[in-house]
């Protein structure tokens, strides 16, 4: 009978890879997932998503009867609370559940550096994690990984934007710090061959591709390879703070996030035991070519897998109290010459590059507002610039649910003083006539809450307004032409 593997983080950046690859190689698969809604969206139907979080005892024992192998991709470093203290408490709690469920093996992706070290609060959490997952009592391979090159990955997302939108880089002491980078294809060779890799007890292996190379290095790889000719400027002083809103300025990052990642640099993170290349089949690839396999990522690649696309990520608590609450509401109608489908075409292309149809600059100065506070800002953008699907980030907004031709509805992962939501319903009203309604609903228990929506009353007659009758002309215009491009369905890759 073959073994059933459970996944967790399957919404996050590596292990939404792995679990394609997995599903590849026919595994009996099984993801643990706090959204198992949109997870399922992206998963093959064979796949078992159980819903649950790694901090639930009760549903780590469901997810893990009957497991042999469980892969822990989890880390709290996009949460505002203490990510250390979480990633403690889930890193117990799952050990324990694991002893108690049999499982043969846990297979965990932490993070490089020397232990001797004076490390940053982050690779020491992900150093602990593995040690708490061992006094567990079950078997744990731990890799450890530096900077992973990918399209999509926190890192090179951050190394694409930054040389991209910048002739001349001012660059803090962080970018000349050494690492060893390893190819994202490479990093899941190594997780999917840890499945049966002999091992006498358990074995932490550091991998990494062959170049010793700091982001310095990879930022002019990449304007190598996309002809770009850059400047980088040295600077003696740049703290994380300081370097964090810089990056939340031009790359997609946010500072919350950006901070951590900065934190986490100051430590080398390269490869001193190279135990992995005699263990495991696995051949990494160099720099430059794991940059050319970023630039240029196989048509069948999964457009989803961004670092963004996970839930931790933004910030937002995996379970938010919903107490006593005043509802306040902002709705709009409007009945349009179009067909349902005709209607939701631009509904389901709204945000990213092609904007809110209205007051843009608007949105923009909020997202800017919000990054300043913390939050994820604008610059997380759509992963597909024609489907979204359930789970799928949208500006600073998350893809709650997505109903083809009929609804979208987006919950806010902006810093509010409450929770908002934007939902979209298209009615038909004939072979060619719907009616499209808009509605802005905000939940809130303070008077500042209160004060905050009814301060905003006059943008959102501009912002609002203007977006309903975008979206009404762009329907229009989509019905006149009798083109609807890859008109399918709903995005579920």
């Amino acid at each position: 009978m073959q073994s059933t593997v459970l996944v967790t983080g399957g919404t996050g950046y590596v292990g939404g890879r792995l679990i394609e690859a997995l599903e590849a190689r026919g595994a009996r698969l099984r993801c643990l997932a706090r959204a198992p809604d949109a997870l399922r969206a992206r998963v093959q139907p064979g796949t078992e998503v159980v819903a649950g979080d790694v901090l639930d005892s009760d549903a780590l024992d469901r997810a893990l009867a009957g497991v042999d192998t469980a892969f822990y991709l989890v880390h709290s470093m996009g949460a505002t609370l203490d990510f250390a203290d979480l990633d403690r408490q889930a890193a117990t709690g799952f050990g324990d559940a694991a002893r108690r469920a049999g499982v043969g093996r846990i297979i965990y992706l932490g993070g490089l550096g020397d232990s001797a070290d004076d490390l940053s609060p982050h690779l020491r959490s992900r150093h602990e994690t593995g040690e708490l997952l061992r006094q567990g009592g079950v078997q744990v391979i731990e890799l450890r990984a530096s900077i992973v090159i990918g399209s999509g990955s926190l890192s090179f997302e951050m190394v694409r934007a930054l040389t991209e939108r910048l002739p001349v880089m001012i660059c803090p002491r962080w970018v000349a710090i050494k690492a060893q980078p390893i190819a994202i294809d490479d990093a899941i060779a190594y997780l999917i061959e840890a499945i049966d890799v002999p091992a006498d007890g358990s074995r932490v292996f550091e991998i990494g591709g062959p170049d010793v190379v700091s982001y310095g290095d990879i930022m002019q790889e990449y304007a190598r390879q996309r002809g770009l000719r850059r400047v980088m400027v040295p600077v003696p002083l740049l703290t994380p703070h300081l370097s964090s809103l810089w990056l939340g300025l031009v790359t997609p990052l946010y500072a919350r996030v950006g901070r951590k990642l900065i934190r986490s640099i100051r430590n080398a993170t390269v490869v001193r035991n190279a135990e992995a290349l005699t263990a495991f089949a696995v051949r990494p690839v160099g720099l430059r070519e794991a940059i050319a396999r970023a630039i240029k990522p196989k048509p069948e690649a999964r457009a989803s897998n961004r670092w963004s696309d996970a839930r931790s990520a933004s910030g937002v608590p995996p379970v938010r109290p919903r107490p006593a609450t005043v509802t306040l509401r902002d709705e709009r109608t409007m009945d349009v010459d179009a067909s349902a489908a005709a209607a939701f075409a631009p509904i389901r292309r709204i945000g990213g590059q092609r904007g809110w149809y209205a007051a843009d600059l608007l949105w923009r100065l909020r997202g800017a507002m919000d990054l300043l506070a913390g939050g994820v800002g604008m610059r997380r953008g759509r992963r597909d610039p024609e489907w979204v699907g359930p789970g799928d980030a949208l500006d600073f907004w998350r893809v709650e649910s997505c109903e083809t031709d009929r609804r979208l509805r987006l919950e806010a992962e902006m810093k509010l003083p409450g929770r908002a939501w934007l939902q979209f319903d298209v009615e038909p009203l004939g072979a060619h006539r719907s009616r499209i309604r808009q509605a802005a609903t905000f939940e809130t228990s303070g008077l500042w809450g209160r004060l905050y929506w009814y301060a905003l009353l006059p943008l959102h007659a501009i912002v609002f307004s203007g977006m309903l009758r975008g979206i009404a002309r762009r329907a229009v215009e989509q019905e006149r032409s009798g083109i609807l491009p890859g008109a399918t369905g709903v995005s579920h890759m």
